[in-house]
């Protein structure tokens, strides 16, 4: 994507979009595709809600963005806007990347082409650590950054074994609240060695167990390719690996004994098609040479941005129907278009509505469902 520059006003107005209530990376790219500007989508935004049948929404004043861009500074960290310099290269071509990201430490190390993600087990056997702790060595050696979510276990111990060769922890919280507590001296560590931290979420945060999922996104986003060492069924690891292969990354794992609950993720990995990975020449022998991701895998549904600008202002019919096609269970864009024969355009603008007055989710694939 073309590179850009924010000024100050544009930044202060970015923030104040996306710190909106339900407003999230997806639904700040179709404001800003429908209005042209982040001023212009918050001055939109009260009609919009009301629209979608909500009274008012809450949108952060121009003195809580500007604390929050002060603070940041007065921490040493910095706010990157989406096709910024500063912006991981790779996390641009996910779905819904965070338009604003909160960084501290090496600009080096948040930008670099060669990354590979190392996830895993919190409760990590002696074993998966060590197999952490060598990949990761061998693997900065060969010139690759780290990146991993600074959770206990396996986390841990990649970033540990790669503070020499460059390591990037991603946080469910704001900077400030490193989670655990107890790698708070690991993450100093990280940045003392030229590593970095990054956060989608405002300073003060305190993360929550939907925010590790969020995160989980851009720790694979970040990455080249994500290598899983010891994952039981049901893991924040195995959402990692499933977000990679949505985001079209290699996945890599390691293999276990079958007896052990910890291995059960990595195993099945293997069964699907993953890499099995026992040393660093596996993960080299897919990776030689790539320095860029591919793009995500096309969707079948239509692009509901693309012509979002020109869309005429739907009618209150419209919104009933599809309103009356929408449920709890996730429905995909095609199948709304299909019911109510509305275009997508106008599918776009009534779904934008009706998920700022918070009436309905987005998930992935393109599919929403009725807020519960």
């Amino acid at each position: 994507m073309d590179e850009v520059r924010l000024s100050d006003e544009q930044r202060i107005a970015w923030l104040r979009l996306i710190r909106t209530e339900n407003v999230g990376p997806i639904t700040f790219r179709s404001l800003l595709n429908r209005f042209g500007s982040a001023d212009a989508a918050l001055e939109a935004l009260p009609r919009l809600v009301q629209r979608g049948g909500a009274r008012s929404v809450a949108i952060p004043s121009r003195a809580r963005a500007e604390d929050e861009i002060a603070a940041l500074s007065a921490a040493n960290a910095q706010l990157v806007a989406l096709g910024e310099p500063g912006y991981p290269p790779h996390l641009t071509q996910i779905p819904g990347p965070p338009p604003l990201l909160a960084v501290i430490g090496a600009a080096r190390a948040v930008t670099a082409r060669r990354t590979i993600a190392m996830v895993g087990a919190r409760n990590a056997s002696a074993a998966g650590r060590r197999m952490a702790q060598m990949l990761s060595r061998q693997l900065g050696a060969e010139g690759f950054v780290v990146v991993s979510g600074l959770a206990r276990g396996i986390d841990a111990a990649a970033h540990e074994a790669s503070l020499e060769s460059g390591t990037v922890a991603v946080l469910a919280g704001g900077l400030d609240r490193i989670y655990p507590e107890e790698n708070r001296p690991l993450a100093q560590s990280i940045l003392d060695h030229g590593g970095a931290l990054v956060s989608e979420m405002p300073l003060g945060w305190e993360p929550r167990s939907r925010d590790f999922p969020r995160r989980n996104r851009l720790v694979s986003g970040l990455s080249l390719g994500v290598v899983v060492i010891e994952a039981a069924q049901r893991s924040g690891s195995l959402i990692t690996a499933r977000m990679a292969l949505e985001q079209n990354r290699e996945v890599f794992a390691v293999p276990g004994f079958p007896l052990d609950p910890r291995a059960e993720g990595g195993n099945r990995l293997i069964q699907d098609g993953a890499k099995l990975t026992t040393r660093a020449a596996d993960v080299l022998e897919e990776l030689e040479g790539v320095t860029s991701v591919r793009p995500p895998l096309a969707a079948s549904e239509p692009d509901l941005f693309e012509g979002l600008d020109e869309a005429p202002e739907p009618a209150t019919g419209d919104r009933d129907r599809l309103v009356v096609a929408l449920s709890i269970t996730p429905t995909s864009v095609d199948t709304l278009i299909e019911q109510t024969g509305l275009p997508a355009a106008s599918i776009g603008v009534l779904l934008l509505e009706l998920e700022l007055a918070g009436r309905i989710e987005r998930l992935p694939n393109q599919l929403v469902a009725l807020a519960g």
